[in-house]
């Protein structure tokens, strides 16, 4: 996921650490998942870091590993990660910003924006 002004996003991106688990079914194979972590999360899914290269149209199965909750999802995007692992990039088959049990900021936040909290 190359990230790109929100002006252009669906839903806003936020740069958050959730522990999640993948799960997905390689063709005539037994299923498999993986326990990971966020790096990036929207109302519409996730990047994730997986060993695995998932292919691009796959279907997963993404579980919130706090609260176990499910979201049937398909796999956008997969690249080259670091450290030999893969970004994949994941989204819900339908949006789902619950999902993350987090509260998106407005659209127009800013660092100026009156809920924004002051530090000094």
């Amino acid at each position: 996921m190359a990230v790109t002004p929100t002006a252009h996003r669906r839903s806003q991106r936020l740069f958050l650490q959730v522990p999640v688990i993948v799960h997905w079914r390689p063709p005539g194979k037994s299923s498999l998942s993986e326990t990971t972590k966020t790096i990036v999360l929207n109302a519409h899914g996730a990047l994730v870091e997986l060993s695995a290269p998932l292919e691009q149209g796959q279907n997963v199965t993404l579980q919130n590993a706090k609260t176990n909750e499910r979201e049937e999802s398909v796999v956008k995007l997969v690249s080259t990660g670091e450290s030999g692992k893969f970004n994949v990039a994941i989204e819900f088959a339908q949006p789902n910003p619950n999902f993350w049990r987090i509260s998106f900021p407005p659209d127009d936040w800013t660092m100026r924006h009156p809920q924004a909290k002051r530090t000094r």
